[in-house]
């Protein structure tokens, strides 16, 4: 069943940042992962949540969504994120 990664993130640095953004496409390829919304416009249409970035993400499965997270080549630059964004990110599984 497919799992969708939830991110909202607040970027500190974007030119930092920029290079972060380049290193992810590669390896969602290598987890079946793409992108369904990457940082485009939103409106909040209830409440008070006003997220600057927002990220979607589709894989197969919470556990090949789980091992893209966890995996040597999303870790060797998840760091650039850490360093100059706050993020914050769930996976979910899909409607079945």
């Amino acid at each position: 069943m497919a799992a969708y990664v939830v991110t909202q993130i607040q970027v500190r640095d974007a030119t930092a940042y920029e290079e972060y953004k380049k290193g992810v496409p590669a390896t969602l390829a290598l987890y079946d992962g793409k992108f369904l919304a990457r940082g485009g416009r939103l409106e909040t249409l209830e409440g008070d949540w006003k997220p600057e970035r927002f990220v979607i993400l589709e894989f197969p499965s919470i556990e090949r969504a789980q091992a893209w997270h966890r995996s040597p080549e999303y870790q060797a630059i998840v760091g650039i994120r850490y360093d100059n964004a706050t993020s914050q990110m769930i996976v979910v599984e899909g409607a079945g």
